[in-house]
């Protein structure tokens, strides 16, 4: 079992340098989609990762053997090339019809759905603190959404496919990081990483438009390579936090990303107001932002919380 180092100040530094890049990643991308398609600009920034991977694992030779991986080895990689694949696609599908706020809000789902294929396939708890954050989160998204509320419930509009798009991304990440999960046990995490975004480049290769990056402006084309690099670096400083500190404390601190989303969008709204506009959510939708934000991070931060109590509870009951 790992035991993070106790840095914990340097692992809270990396976990908000995480929240950070992804919170500003829909921002950048929003501004290359009106170029490229989201096939094309998810097949460079796969590619461009995995091949900063492959040269410096090649460097130090720790290049992944795939005789370590054994006989369901193989639907392991497929299963998390396709769930990642799928995930990064429909999401920039989705982003291509909402806000980022918005975009980044519903990815929430994501680990929730996570948690949820975990309890029949790895069979782990669900513990009452974790289906406390749940209802709070389930309750902020009805808070968020209280404006387009009925749009949603009765409409296929252009919004609503939206929403439905990345919620079904992040249904799809749930295999991925099934996968991820169970490969980590034979391959270190850059290696599976390089592994499965390699696959997925090459995967995506039969439907992409790589011209199109010569369509793009200079600023947009600095954009795609931020957008590229975010993928690398982010996972890096998530991967590296996760080394000093709990993980359970680091999912919970990756929870205010949505949160950075917003914020980011009101200050590039107001020094770019011809490129990115301001989000279009009332002081309710706010709130449920927050309540989302809260309820994520409570069911992270679930099983500990439980177990910190009972921990005080035995404490001040007489032996």
């Amino acid at each position: 079992m790992h035991i993070s180092s106790g840095r914990w100040v340097y692992g809270l530094f990396l976990a908000l340098l995480t929240a950070f890049l992804w919170g500003i990643l829909p921002i950048k991308l929003k501004q290359v989609l009106l170029v490229m398609d989201p096939v094309t600009v998810t097949w460079f920034r796969l590619l461009v990762s995995g091949g900063c991977l492959f040269i410096y694992l090649a460097l130090v030779k720790r290049l992944p053997s795939h005789k370590v991986l054994g006989s369901k080895g193989g639907w392991l990689v497929l299963m998390a090339v396709l769930g990642l694949v799928g995930n990064y696609v429909l999401y920039l599908m989705g982003l291509n019809l909402l806000s980022p706020g918005t975009a980044q809000l519903v990815v929430q789902m994501g680990p929730i759905m996570l948690l949820i294929a975990s309890l029949f396939v790895f069979k782990e708890r669900f513990s009452i603190g974790q289906g406390v954050g749940l209802a709070v989160l389930l309750i902020g998204f009805g808070l968020f959404f209280n404006q387009r509320l009925a749009e949603l419930l009765t409409s296929l509009s252009d919004y609503t496919a939206g929403v439905l798009l990345v919620l079904l991304a992040s249904t799809v990440w749930t295999f991925y990081a099934l996968g991820q999960k169970q490969l980590l046990t034979v391959w270190n995490s850059l290696q599976v990483m390089m592994v499965i975004y390699l696959f997925c480049a090459v995967l995506l290769t039969p439907w992409v438009h790589p011209l199109e990056a010569l369509e793009l402006s200079p600023v947009q084309g600095w954009l795609l390579l931020a957008c590229c690099m975010n993928t690398l670096i982010a996972y890096g400083a998530f991967a590296e936090a996760l080394a000093h500190w709990e993980a359970s404390r680091v999912s919970a601190t990756l929870a205010i990303t949505p949160l950075v989303t917003f914020v980011a969008v009101a200050i590039a709204a107001r020094i770019w107001p011809e490129y990115v506009h301001v989000e279009q959510i009332n002081a309710l939708g706010y709130g449920g932002a927050l309540l989302v934000v809260l309820g994520s991070a409570l069911v992270a931060l679930g099983p500990s919380l439980i177990a910190g109590l009972k921990a005080r509870r035995a404490r001040v009951v007489p032996g």
